[in-house]
């Protein structure tokens, strides 16, 4: 079984999340999108792999906004067309956070601003805390999604839906693969620390608090594909007809990871 894990930039490690696929006996293919060459100019021509060659598909997370598409629109339009057809023809979705974003994007929904960032360990509130757990959770980001028509939302915060079901894809806004590792990933590239000490986040408790974080957020990790690999990527395919239309999305400038 092989799992395509799409990376937007070039710190999206997956932690725990590739290895609990790994322990489910999926083959992890990783494909980058923006190599780190790009990071400030994103806006690149890209050649995807054939999606229906893979079992799962894995969109992770992204410093750009999923409807930016004057600044990244050269592999986003082509992307949510490609998940779009991967979604219809049955093949399970996990989106994670810009992943989820995507998801509900092509679906139908749509992606914006928040009226404020969410940053670091939240407790979530779930309808169904045996797919999603209350947590908590890690947040990095500064957009949100309006679910799309037909979609069920299975969690929220107070400031933004957090998951949220349409046949066998699952979209979170939180990220699930966290871990010291990739925090720290995310901290030392271009700006990171800066973004989110503008938030009023302290650095140094937020590494403290992912280390301690750390044993439990991995079983809730493992905990959360077992779920997905068990209800959601065996639902029922339920197929989005309209036609995606690029115009409907948003012009803003914003950051999700």
């Amino acid at each position: 079984m092989r799992a395509l894990f799409i990376e937007h930039d070039h710190v999206s490690l997956g932690g725990p999340i590739w290895r609990a696929f790994e322990k489910h006996g999926y083959e992890i293919e990783r494909f980058l999108i923006v190599p780190e060459s790009n990071y400030s100019n994103p806006n690149i021509e890209v050649t995807f792999p054939d999606f229906a060659q893979f079992d799962v598909i894995v969109p992770m997370g992204a410093p750009y906004g999923a409807y930016q598409d004057d600044r990244i629109g050269n592999w986003l339009l082509p992307e949510l067309a490609k998940l779009k057809a991967a979604h219809n023809a049955g093949i399970p979705i996990f989106g994670i956070c810009f992943g989820g974003q995507l998801m509900a994007r092509t679906l139908g929904g749509s992606v914006a601003r928040s009226p404020r960032a969410e940053l670091g360990w939240i407790e979530i509130q779930s309808d169904d805390t045996t797919l999603i757990p209350t947590g908590p959770w890690f947040e990095y980001h500064w957009d949100r999604w309006t679910l799309p028509k037909g979609a069920t939302e299975i969690a929220r915060s107070e400031v933004a839906s957090q998951a949220f079901v349409m046949g066998r894809t699952l979209g979170v806004q939180f990220h699930p693969e966290i871990d010291p590792q990739v925090l720290e990933a995310w901290l030392t590239m271009e700006g990171g620390c800066a973004e989110v000490e503008a938030e009023g986040v302290d650095v140094e408790k937020l590494r403290e608090q992912t280390l301690r974080e750390q044993p439990f957020s991995q079983v809730r990790a493992f905990e959360l594909v077992d779920s997905f690999l068990r209800r959601v990527a065996t639902a029922e395919v339920v197929k989005h007809s309209e036609k995606f239309e690029a115009s409907s999305a948003l012009s803003q400038s914003a950051v999700s990871k």
